[in-house]
């Protein structure tokens, strides 16, 4: 039975989601001046202020800080359980940057509701999870419902690959206690009829490759011809890694096995909803999409690696664009890794693939590396994996969704390793038109309000599952 609703969190949380979501807290990746900016500070502020406020019985809330680091969001709350664990929820409050240009009546800091539908920065990825967490445990207390010790831990990097979260659990490391459980709710959904738990996560590699073969510009009347265009260099070593035609890349490390009960989930899916994968791509008419079918796009998303250029330097806008030879190109490159890769491993294989006899000895720069391991989900204990389907039917009235996701949550791998054994839940509200790191931005708030009170019940059925054991 659900026990938190949408009037409940506009109530409670709405307000102040919405002030959230007007602050430009950029990840540092984005915002190199995020200090002396000080909007991750104004956010961090906001969010733990509000937390102050919630109506629970052993609540402490801190700002923990660590010199040069993004600070952490420490919502401590003692159990109503007998027994000792600790629960761990997880969130962050930095932002992707704006992308692009907004649609007509939207805008990245300016929320803007449309019926259960706020569309603003951050608010999915990852605004709503301090609210959702601490009202999972609010209405709790308030129905009388015993949990466990729960720590939320709200940081402040992850955009940028979570570089300064590693030194706080270092220092969080007794506070912490005996974690037994963590959930994460920074995940995605493939609809919004039910909770869907994430079984795995690709890793991430990122680079800026600066390709340079001049020390000035000059007219490529005299230089074309002659100076190799360090345009093309860039295309030659990209060619290293992907196959420019298929776009399957060529660099074995990159690639792991699929564990087959990840397979069969793959099949079970779209045999229930058919080509989901394509569905939710905004893509040109007649475009032909990679992948042979439902099933094999699915794990393409989730188990295959991919390179994508996501950013370009170097190269003038057309309608200021010369017949200049440039001194350079630079290129963003996002590598997306089999969720069991080693991703410094990859790392060491991509720089010796770009750096080893480039064409012409042009010189090649990398800089501004993001290298975070992917994740897969541990073997779910029989209480957790029965607590899932009736969460998710105590929320929507029906099973529990099990898939891979795409994208990286370094934050998991990270912790997996630190607590081994320890209990993952990952899930989230990144389903359909979300739009997480990409213009128009969408919470769901039927959907928040569902992972809510999912929250609510698996926390209700640990404390059942350790009364219960031997």
């Amino acid at each position: 039975m659900s026990s938190f609703s949408i009037a409940d969190f506009e109530r409670t949380a709405l307000a102040t989601l919405l002030d959230y979501s007007k602050i430009p807290c950029l990840s540092p990746m984005y915002d190199a001046q995020w200090v002396q900016n000080g909007e991750i500070e104004r956010a961090t502020q906001l969010l733990a202020q509000w937390a102050m406020t919630r109506k629970i019985a052993e609540l402490d809330v801190t700002i923990h800080r660590l010199d040069g680091r993004t600070p952490v969001i420490v919502v401590t709350i003692g159990t109503t359980a007998p027994g000792e664990g600790t629960v761990v929820l997880y969130g962050h409050l930095d932002k992707q940057p704006p992308l692009g240009d907004w649609s007509e009546g939207l805008a990245p800091f300016s929320p803007v509701r449309r019926g259960d539908q706020v569309f603003a920065r951050g608010v999915a990825d990852d605004g709503y999870a301090i609210f959702a967490a601490l009202s999972a445990i609010e209405a709790m207390e308030a129905q009388g419902l015993a949990h466990s010790r729960c720590i939320v831990l709200i940081e402040a990097s992850e955009e940028s690959g979570s570089p300064d979260l590693e030194a706080h659990l270092d220092a969080l490391h007794e506070h912490l206690g005996q974690v037994e459980l963590m959930i994460c709710l920074d995940s995605g959904a493939l609809t919004y009829d039910r909770l869907w738990v994430t079984t795995s996560l690709r890793g991430v590699l990122n680079v800026e490759v600066k390709i340079e073969v001049l020390e000035r510009a000059l007219h490529s009347g005299v230089a074309s011809g002659v100076v190799p265009s360090s345009f093309r260099i860039l295309r030659q070593l990209l060619d290293r890694i992907d196959d420019p035609v298929t776009g399957e890349l060529k660099i074995s490390e990159f690639y792991a096995p699929i564990p087959q009960d990840h397979v069969d989930a793959a099949l079970d899916t779209a045999e229930e909803f058919g080509d989901i994968v394509a569905a939710d791509l905004p893509t040109i008419d007649g475009l032909t999409l990679m992948g042979s079918s439902a099933q094999d796009r699915i794990l393409r998303r989730t188990w295959f690696p991919t390179l994508s250029i996501v950013g370009m330097g170097g190269i003038p806008e057309p309608a200021i664009a010369g017949n200049v030879l440039r001194t350079s190109t630079t290129a963003v490159l996002s590598l997306r890794l089999a969720p069991t890769v080693d991703a410094r491993r990859a790392q060491a294989v991509l720089e010796e693939t770009l750096t080893t006899d480039v064409p012409y000895g042009a010189r090649v720069t990398l800089s501004s590396w993001n290298v975070g391991d992917g994740w897969v989900t541990p073997k779910l204990a029989p209480w957790l994996r029965s607590a899932l389907d009736q969460a998710s039917n105590d929320a929507f009235g029906r099973d529990a969704g099990f898939t891979g996701e795409g994208g990286s949550i370094p934050f998991l791998s990270a912790l997996a390793r630190r607590f081994p054994g320890v209990q993952f839940l990952a899930t989230g509200v990144l389903g359909p038109n979300s739009n997480a790191h990409g213009i128009d931005e969408m919470l769901d708030l039927t959907m928040a309000v569902g992972v809510t009170n999912s929250v609510i019940s698996v926390l209700g059925s640990f404390v059942s599952a350790k009364q219960s054991a031997p």
